[in-house]
């Protein structure tokens, strides 16, 4: 009977192992303007048959802030010719250094835009700030085809949840938005606290005090550092873990947590891990399962941006990359038949 038993849990694994999606990676060159690691992608997004690529729009440091764009068609063209170099276009997104001036008047440090939802209405962004600050917002505004206008009178704060000792989560901001039964979902970089949310943005929320409701979320390690709608009530989001010191070694975990601590470390030594996992809204709950693991060589960067494409996903660095000179890298993860 216990033979049986285990052989049943055997074949119970094999069978959840091998449901799991598998993709063959492509990775499409870019511009070079694109290709220019300061750009720092933090999110992409798919609307208006365009592919659309966040720039961290870091105005610390004097970036601009921007959007780039890229036709669906044009990358449709690319994955079938490696060679075809990409036309794209720039647009520039006004007002947010006068958003950002009201965040200081606030008393919180801007550090930049980390992720974008397009809906059909409205344009919003997620803005990071440095990890004192007690609150990071969610900006709104109109996508044109020139450039996007943010509405300066829509400033709404995401309060930052915090640890069991009342501290911040180092450089953690939320990184990822979705558009759930037309409202905002915002989605916290670090959901590893004993309860923990996404907060849903009630619509018309357009001052510090809107109304933000706590949806449960079920605790997810590591790092979500974006998402994108997969059709009914999934998302997929991307998961990764940075083996980095200091700071952060808050994304580690507790070493009762067996099964986790394997992905990351080898010998008691941490490695850069990077999955994606299906995150689904049950009733007013998400819970997530693990989808497909990044093979090693692309586990090293520091992936920022997904967004669903024919059964695939688009996916984009932010900047850092396993050696240097950094680049800006976008890879299509390409569904096998």
């Amino acid at each position: 009977m216990k033979y049986l038993a285990t052989l049943l849990l055997s074949g119970f694994c094999l069978s959840a192992v091998a449901q799991q999606r598998q993709f063959d990676v492509r990775s499409l060159s870019l511009p070079k303007e694109l290709e220019y690691y300061d750009n720092q992608f933090s999110g992409l997004a798919i609307a208006q048959s365009q592919l659309y690529l966040l720039s961290e729009s870091r105005l610390q440091d004097r970036a601009e802030a921007k959007l780039y764009t890229v036709a669906l068609a044009d990358l449709d063209r690319k994955l079938a010719d490696t060679t075809y170099v990409l036309p794209y276009r720039k647009l520039p997104i006004n007002n947010l250094g006068r958003l950002r001036a009201k965040m200081k008047d606030l008393g919180q440090s801007y550090e930049g835009l980390e992720a974008m939802l397009f809906t059909k209405d409205a344009a919003y962004f997620s803005v990071e700030t440095a990890t004192p600050s007690a609150n990071c917002y969610l900006l709104k505004g109109h996508l044109g085809a020139t450039a996007v206008e943010l509405d300066t009178t829509f400033l709404v704060t995401l309060p930052k949840p915090v640890a069991a000792d009342g501290s911040h989560i180092y450089n953690a901001g939320f990184e990822a938005l979705a558009n759930v039964n037309d409202h905002v979902v915002a989605f916290f970089e670090y959901n590893f606290f004993a309860k923990n949310y996404a907060y849903e943005v009630g619509n018309g929320n357009r001052h510090s005090g809107g109304k933000i409701r706590p949806l449960p979320f079920s605790p997810l390690p590591f790092r979500l550092t974006d998402l994108t709608a997969t059709g009914g009530r999934h998302f997929t989001g991307i998961d990764y873990f940075f083996k980095g010191e200091g700071d952060d070694t808050i994304y580690r975990l507790p070493a009762t947590d067996v099964a986790n601590t394997k992905l990351i470390s080898e010998n008691g030594v941490f490695k850069n891990y990077c999955r994606l996992v299906d995150i689904e809204l049950k009733g007013n709950t998400f819970t997530w399962k693990p989808l497909w693991e990044f093979p090693v060589a692309y586990r090293s960067y520091n992936w920022e941006g997904i967004a669903a494409y024919k059964g695939g996903y688009f996916i984009i660095n932010d900047k850092y990359t396993p050696a240097r000179p950094y680049r800006t890298t976008l890879l299509y993860l390409q569904a096998r038949k």
